[in-house]
């Protein structure tokens, strides 16, 4: 998703470097997998690297190559591409991908949103806060600091 896209090149460094680096607090990723085949199986391939510690650098791969949605830039075969671009195992990456292994897990992901309340990308939850859209750093910075100085 474009915004995705802008959230990841703008927010996300910042929020790792300034906030998940120093452990003042937990990042984690789920799925929201609604633009198309395309868009679930770059999940579920992320999900395939992630067998080889690989989900972060094919994660930030896959936001630096995005097109277009919907053009092509996401079939599997460019996905098995990417993976070796990383120096993925080929085969184990390839096999994953294929055997579907994970839609499950990317469909459950996309229904635990629903349920939360998420109908679009990028979105955020700061301890069960509603963050959406790609808002700009300095909203999600406002917000963390709001919620830590609450715990001490």
């Amino acid at each position: 998703c474009p915004f995705c896209e802008k959230w990841f090149k703008d927010v996300e460094p910042n929020l790792i470097k300034d906030y998940v680096d120093t452990g003042k607090v937990k990042f984690a990723f789920r799925h929201f997998a609604f633009l198309g085949d395309e868009s679930t199986w770059a999940a579920q391939a992320s999900e395939c690297a992630n067998e080889q510690g690989k989900f972060w650098e094919y994660h930030d791969y896959l936001y630096k190559n995005q097109g277009p949605e919907r053009s092509g830039t996401f079939a599997k075969d460019k996905l098995k591409g990417f993976a070796q671009t990383l120096g993925l195992d080929s085969a184990k990456f390839n096999s994953c991908l294929d055997s579907d292994k994970y839609a499950k897990s990317v469909t459950d992901d996309q229904t635990a949103g629903k349920e939360a309340g998420v109908n679009g990308t990028p979105t955020t939850f700061v301890n069960g806060q509603l963050v959406l859209g790609a808002q700009p750093y300095s909203a999600f910075k406002a917000i963390l600091d709001g919620e830590l100085a609450k715990t001490k």
